[in-house]
């Protein structure tokens, strides 16, 4: 359940975060059921700015409308962003395009890498359905001094890593808490799966990240998605960001997958731009990982399962691996 009230203190921290222009025009491309789309709508009324409507996501229609109707924001996930790159080329993106909202998940840092190279203007972002979309966002200003960083809290939202006993350390990963008025009251006519995710006033996302010293908060993982292997965590995120540092990668995806001597043991997809050996690839991340993170297996395919506004599904990819 999310109030008008959840999404007007969202849009109004959204704004004091990012600013709001007179000449601001956010373009959506995200599907309006997920709440990344039905946001971009609702501060669009609460502005009062104009939305540029797209029925689904086109790379290059996206491009040609930054252009065209004068496009200052755009939300897209990373899949979605490498796309316009590769469509623009070595175009610049106009002085007006002040702002590409990056959520979804964790960024790969070759893209955030690219993006600063390029000059287009990054804010990555934490956020959920449960939140009425942003609760934390990193100001375009500091994406290069807090690479991979989400931000900082919006100013009405309580934030937290740890417990409701107890607030993680600095540098120390803890799931991710969150409270305050955009935050929602509970899933409708699921009294049980409420109780559990409120629980002492606060959200309890499932997500796992950590602070910095300065309060900035850095994703690592959804906690249902930590892969166990041998007793040791490992991240896909952070798999995933070494394979796609390959200049062949073009999507990655990696899961567990069941495991009789580790209990589980990691396994990457990958969506290629040329032929390169698997053998290559695994040499590459080698020098970016620790050995216990090696993915055991790298198989290619020609796309990874995505949900409608392009987040990777990873139950899905399971099933894939495991038919």
């Amino acid at each position: 359940m999310l109030s008008c009230g959840n999404h007007w203190w969202n849009a109004t921290a959204s704004a004091l975060n990012l600013g709001l222009h007179a000449d601001d025009c956010w373009l959506a491309a995200l599907p309006l059921f997920h709440v990344g789309g039905l946001a971009i709508i609702l501060r669009g009324a609460i502005y009062g700015i104009p939305v540029v409507l797209h029925e689904r996501f086109d790379a290059h229609a996206v491009n040609a409308a930054i252009e065209t109707e004068r496009v200052t924001i755009i939300s897209v996930v990373a899949t979605t962003l490498q796309r316009m790159l590769d469509a623009r080329g070595a175009t610049p993106y106009p002085q007006h395009f002040r702002c590409a909202l990056l959520g979804g998940g964790p960024a790969p840092r070759p893209l955030l890498e690219l993006c600063a190279e390029l000059g287009v203007p990054v804010a990555q972002t934490y956020g959920m359905t449960e939140s009425a979309s942003q609760a934390a966002t990193l100001a375009p200003g500091d994406a290069l001094r807090k690479l991979g960083s989400a931000g900082q809290a919006l100013l009405p939202v309580g934030l937290r890593i740890g417990t409701v006993e107890r607030e993680a350390a600095p540098g120390e990963v803890g799931e991710i808490l969150l409270a305050g008025p955009t935050i929602t009251s509970g899933y409708v006519g699921q009294p049980t799966a409420s109780a559990a995710a409120l629980r002492g006033g606060w959200l309890h996302t499932g997500d796992l990240g950590y602070r910095d010293a300065e309060g900035y908060l850095y994703v690592v993982e959804r906690r249902s998605d930590l892969i166990i292997s041998g007793g040791e965590n490992i991240y896909p995120a952070e798999v995933e960001a070494a394979l796609l540092a390959h200049p062949a990668v073009v999507e990655a995806g990696v899961v567990g997958m069941p495991d009789a001597q580790w209990g589980q043991r990691p396994v990457a997809v990958v969506v290629l731009r040329q032929p390169v050996a698997s053998a290559e690839l695994l040499a590459f991340v080698r020098e970016r990982l620790a050995s216990y993170k090696l993915p055991r297996d790298i198989v290619v395919r020609e796309s990874l399962p995505r949900t409608a506004s392009g987040k990777l599904q990873r139950a899905r990819l399971r099933e894939q691996l495991e038919d």
